[in-house]
């Protein structure tokens, strides 16, 4: 018989309760974790959170730790196990309800949030509520009402959702629920998982806001998307033509609305681009978010007329696709009002270009500039090292292709 056997009946749980305390006895370590700077940002811009992830990767372990950190108390509420009338109200009737009406009673938990005046409010199991309960969700997480009454402005509400292939009877969200929620995709990560079970469990700084930046981030993010919204109207609204994506991010008026205010708190923040991706593509969608990134891309680019005008002060960029739009618009610049001494700067700049990136990305622009020349302009002795460069550059390319490794 095991040793447990000898223990006396009744401190046979006592000695349970000291392993489990064992067990739960851990660490924690500061670590970066995009995912969750993705999803505080998100809620402190008191938009709606979608956690999109497979059971059991922990979505409802981030948002404990989440209102802990916020100080928030958190109400969960699985919303497949309610009735349509658990979030629009119950009925009550009163003594004169023709002339009083009849007020619509709020469930439990709504009643402890007004009580508390703030919370997290967390709706679990999204899409396995079947449709009617998604219809009296509308108003919850919209105007943030339930029955007669109103949650207070320090109330946040974040819902966690699992695909439908592995949902229990699962339903595709309906569009007009799913565009009132931040999409974000939730992973577990394999090594914090390992680390974890090992006794040491990751928390993270949470990102705060510069007040400093505050009045420059709502410009930014005001100019970032009615610049792309301006140059390409057809993005403004965009319904999915299939079940599936209009049960997750698209564009709409509002869904581009959530995207200004998530870059304006990320820009105040200081985030990584990998955050305000995420961000950005969980509110608008994949297409639409990444040409938003990339018109925010070129909003950071340097003017190519500032560049010409002192090329020796001049800071390219390092991505490779920004530094080739750089100087491809530096030679456009130069087109666009040829003198010689533009034309001397430019090759200043593709000199530039080639002792700090890659020698590739001065081929087009050197060979365009080149062109360019009128036949009283004196050749730089900076072009010879271009030449020399250009010319070895396209050896590699030809072979390249003779080898058949195209597709650099």
């Amino acid at each position: 018989m095991p040793a447990f056997s000898n223990v006396p009946d009744g401190s046979r749980l006592d000695v349970a309760a000291q392993l489990l305390a064992l067990l739960g006895d851990t660490a924690t370590e500061l670590r970066d974790d995009p995912q969750l700077e993705a999803l505080t940002l998100a809620v402190s811009a008191d938009l709606p959170v979608l956690l999109w992830g497979e059971p059991g990767i922990g979505k409802t372990a981030a948002l404990t730790q989440l209102a802990e950190a916020l100080s928030l108390p958190l109400t969960t509420v699985i919303a497949s196990v309610h009735e349509p009338s658990d979030f629009s109200g119950l009925p009550v009737v009163g003594d004169d309800p023709a002339t009083q009406g009849v007020p619509m009673a709020p469930p439990d938990w709504a009643v402890r949030l007004v009580r508390a005046g703030r919370g997290l409010l967390f709706l679990d199991e999204l899409s396995t509520a079947p449709p009617a309960v998604q219809a009296a969700l509308l108003r919850v997480v919209l105007e943030r009402r339930v029955g007669a009454l109103r949650l207070p402005p320090g109330v946040r509400i974040v819902a966690a959702a699992n695909p439908r292939t592995s949902a229990a009877d699962g339903w595709e969200l309906s569009p007009p629920l799913a565009n009132r929620f931040v999409h974000l995709q939730w992973k577990h990560d394999h090594d914090v998982v390992v680390r974890g079970l090992g006794g040491t469990w990751p928390t993270t700084a949470l990102p705060l806001l510069d007040p400093a930046l505050l009045p420059d981030a709502v410009a930014f993010a005001r100019r970032a998307v009615c610049g792309l919204l301006a140059a390409r109207p057809n993005l403004v609204h965009q319904l999915p033509k299939n079940e599936t994506s209009r049960g997750g991010p698209w564009p709409s008026p509002r869904s581009w609305e959530m995207a200004l205010r998530l870059i304006a708190f990320a820009t105040a923040a200081g985030t990584s681009r990998e955050v305000l991706s995420a961000l950005v593509r969980g509110a608008v969608g994949d297409g639409p978010g990444l040409e938003l990134l990339a018109s925010i891309d070129r909003m950071d680019l340097p003017d190519p007329e500032v560049l010409l005008a002192d090329p020796a002060a001049a800071v390219l960029p390092e991505r490779g696709d920004l530094r080739q739009v750089v100087l491809d618009g530096v030679v456009a610049a130069v087109r666009n009002r040829p003198e010689e001494a533009r034309w001397n700067a430019a090759w200043a700049l593709l000199s530039l270009a080639l002792d700090t990136g890659a020698p590739d990305l001065v081929v087009v622009p050197a060979a365009t500039l080149a062109a360019l020349r009128r036949d009283d302009w004196q050749v730089p002795a900076t072009i010879d090292r271009l030449a020399g460069a250009v010319s070895l550059s396209q050896r590699a390319d030809r072979a390249l292709a003779r080898t058949g490794g195209g597709g650099r």
